[in-house]
């Protein structure tokens, strides 16, 4: 059951990869640019991103 809820959850992203790369069904280059959109830029940044409003957040109420 578990195997068939993982096995489903990535064929919907690898549709969603798909569809944002511009080409469902196929694995073009739009495919792999959205890879390399999402995993090389959007991840790293967001990463980024909330480590920098956590520390923020941990000076603000270290100053209290």
């Amino acid at each position: 059951m578990f195997e068939e809820f993982i096995t489903d959850f990535f064929m919907w992203y690898v549709y969603i990869l798909q569809v944002i790369g511009g080409a469902p069904g196929e694995f073009g280059f739009g495919y792999y640019l959205a890879n390399i959109v999402i995993f090389a830029f959007l991840q790293p940044a967001l990463i980024i991103l909330f480590f920098i409003l956590w520390r923020k957040e941990k000076r603000k109420n270290s100053n209290k």
